[in-house]
Formats: structure tokens, sequence, C-alpha cells
């Protein structure tokens, strides 16, 4: 079964300006290169009530001064996804009607970000995605139900309970992350080698 036909499986597309006076960019990494692209197409002044927040990497790669060039309304620069929800939170909970919401970057960065949007309201379809990046994953482990960041490999070791986990290609849209079952649960001496398949 391939990824494709994975119902649960999310689908990113590519960013797109949309009609409307107030916008809201949530980016990380490679994200911002994302908006940048899509700024080549948008219209003169589209930036001008945007809200751009952006979490960069520690590669060195930084967007910062190309994005800022934009002339958001309003930028804010978060050191971690986690430190950035709580003010994207309070930013959507004070939305105004009719607010585009465009997210750019990784699967961990969109996944939060969606959870947090629908949290507040806002239907899924209605959210532009565009991924970039790493395809590193957010994994719940099933069992003790704890969440492993930045899964690069299958199968993984779970960072709360030790299981070794067999990451699965569902998806959970509530949870923002990819489902993790032990692989070794009829024999726990029976330890497979472990490739790095999401980079």
């Amino acid at each position: 079964m391939t990824a494709k036909t994975i119902l649960s499986r999310p689908v990113y597309g590519t960013l797109s300006p949309q009609p409307g006076r107030n916008h809201l960019f949530v980016a990380d990494a490679e994200g911002a290169a994302a908006i940048l692209d899509m700024a080549k197409t948008a219209p003169e002044g589209f930036f001008a009530d945007a809200h751009i927040m952006f979490v960069p990497d520690d590669t060195g790669t930084n967007y910062v001064d190309a994005l800022k060039s934009l002339q958001p309304a309003r930028f804010y620069q978060g050191p971690s996804i986690a430190a950035a929800l709580p003010r994207l939170r309070q930013t959507l909970a004070t939305a105004h009607m009719g607010l585009r919401i465009y997210l750019a970057g990784t699967e961990g960065l969109i996944g939060q970000a969606m959870q947090a949007a629908m949290e507040a309201g806002f239907d899924h379809a209605s959210i532009q995605t565009e991924h970039r990046g790493s395809l590193a994953r957010r994994v719940q482990c099933v069992h003790c139900k704890g969440i492993t960041e930045n899964v690069t490999t299958q199968p993984v070791t779970c960072s709360h309970c030790g299981l070794l986990l067999l990451v699965r290609d569902h998806y959970s849209r509530r949870l923002a992350a990819f489902q993790g079952v032990c692989i070794n649960a009829e024999d726990p001496t029976e330890i497979p080698q472990a490739e790095e398949i999401f980079r």
C-alpha cells in the first residue's frame, strides 16, 4: 500500500495568494521559501495586513531578513514550534472573520499549526499548506500515548516508554501525529535494524 492510498495521509499543495485583507503565515525552516515564492505572484500590498510567524531551523539557513523585507504588518520569530504555539493560539482566538491561513514547512509544524487552527474553529479544508524541508515525522506511541518528535528512522524507540515502534503511515489530524505501534511485541528480543527513511 503506497502513501497515496492511505486516506488519512496529509496531502499538501502549493501556497497561492487568496483574496482577502487578513493573512496569517506560519512557517518553519524551508517553509519560508514557500512564502517567498508565493510573494512573487502576490498583488502589490498583499502583505500590508499580514502576520508572519516563523521558526527558523538550526542548520544555518536563515530567511528572517527576506521575510521581513515583505513588510508584513506583524512578524514573529520563535525559537521552536512549541514556543510559537501559544502565540498562534492567541492570534487565532482574536482573528477577524475572513482570515486566510497559510502553513508551510515540515510536517510537524503543519500538523501542529493545523491542529491549533481546527481547535479555533477553522475548517482544515480552507487552510493552505505546502510541505518544504525535512520529512521527519511526529509520532504518537499507541501504547503510552507519548509523542516523539522529529522521527527519521523506521523503526524508532519511543522517547517515553522505550518500546520499539513501527511508524505507520496512518496520520491522526486530531493528534497531529503519525501512529507508532510496537514492532516486536511477540518477541522483545527481536530488534530490527533501524533505517533512516524519513529525511
